[in-house]
């Protein structure tokens, strides 16, 4: 926004890692961080998991996951991905011939951890149907699946066995001249996954997929998730993400768009800035915002909006938001615009105003960047 400068108070600097591609979304390097989900269907229904897929797409999502645990999922998937408008991951946790299958149906990345799926000649198998299909690959490692090797070693779970998980498959992968691969060191423990995503930003250059497995219901897994992940970011570790939460996949989505907005590395749609509600409300804070949430979802381009009840906080917020509403007693409030004041406004009228206002300057500034980008052709 030309009324809120960057300040260098605010920046992050990202860790450098090499880029690869899942399908056609670029991961690592300078590329944004990629939002991703899982679906949560019954992998083999196909016609529903291919409406959770585009319910996720629709959210936001850059990338989504599909289990694929046997050939009625295998066979179902070459239709998701057909039917998908983002790239398609094949998760494999055991049976190596769902991985080439998932690669053969076109799957855009798999999804393993190469130490669950048998001797390295099955692994190089893997790897040629991932070369010969154009696929990518994660290595996933997870504090509840170490290998036992690892847990005789270090006795539990900790940063350094995790790290030496992954540097194990890394190198399985690299002996096999295989580099199309990011990687995660997940837990459900928030200080043991920043320990183990520390120490592997550290040891390698590949990208990272983030993630707090397990976290939780959508409450308590939005607060662990923007705990774990968000300190993460902070530090500049991270390519793409997932939060793991026992909700719809689509929350997911939202949340994990929440937590980049809010470092400033992803902005996407209506960022709403308002206040917990007091006794000095000139309206009801809580259901505007609630419906205000709703009714902007669709809304793509990046935009701020500040709803504040009363005239301590809302002048001040309205400066550094694209549009505002600051609730002025009697019955009306003030409408900002670029930081400025604009006009009254009637609290019965807020709702469907600030919709219409925000969604003319999303087609204004939609129509702006299909011009630049067709006289840049």
């Amino acid at each position: 926004m030309a009324h809120n400068p960057v300040r260098p108070w605010r920046s992050i600097e990202r860790r450098k890692s090499r880029q690869i591609m899942v399908g056609s979304v670029p991961v690592g390097g300078d590329a944004p961080i990629a939002v991703q989900t899982m679906t949560n269907t019954d992998s083999s229904d196909t016609a529903a998991t291919i409406a959770q897929v585009q319910a996720c797409a629709e959210a936001g999502a850059d990338i989504v996951r599909v289990s694929v645990p046997d050939q009625a999922a295998s066979r179902a998937l070459r239709d998701v991905v057909r039917e998908s408008p983002v790239p398609i991951v094949a998760d494999i946790h055991f049976h190596y011939k769902r991985a080439i299958e998932a690669a053969e149906a076109g799957a855009a990345c798999l999804r393993i951890n190469p130490g669950n799926i048998g001797d390295d000649s099955r692994v190089r198998e893997v790897i040629r149907a991932a070369k010969d299909h154009g696929c990518s690959i994660r290595v996933g490692v997870n504090a509840g699946s170490l290998e036992r090797h690892l847990l005789e070693k270090y006795a539990e779970p900790c940063p350094e066995a995790m790290v030496e998980s992954a540097m194990d498959h890394i190198r399985l992968l690299e002996d096999n001249d295989f580099r199309d691969y990011k990687i995660s060191v997940k837990a459900s423990d928030v200080f043991l996954s920043a320990a183990a995503y520390q120490g592997i930003a550290e040891a390698t250059d590949a990208p990272i997929h983030l993630g707090i497995t397990e976290a939780g219901s959508l409450n308590a897994g939005t607060v662990k998730s923007a705990i774990g992940l968000g300190n993460l970011l902070w530090m500049g570790i991270g390519d793409t993400l997932r939060v793991s939460l026992s909700a719809d996949p689509v929350e997911e989505v939202r949340v994990g768009f929440e937590i980049l907005k809010s470092l400033g590395l992803r902005h996407r749609g209506v960022n709403i800035i308002s206040c917990p509600s007091c006794a000095r409300q000139g309206f009801d804070v809580i259901r505007t915002v609630e419906a205000l949430e709703e009714r902007l979802a669709h809304i793509r381009i990046p935009m701020s909006l500040s709803i504040i009840g009363c005239v301590v906080n809302g002048p001040g917020e309205a400066l550094m938001t694209d549009l505002g509403f600051t609730g002025g007693g009697a019955g009306s409030g003030m409408i900002y615009m670029a930081g400025k004041q604009s006009h009254k406004l009637s609290n019965e009228k807020m709702v469907d105003h600030i919709v219409e206002l925000i969604e003319e300057r999303a087609a204004r500034i939609e129509a702006e960047n299909a011009a630049a980008e067709q006289a840049a052709q």
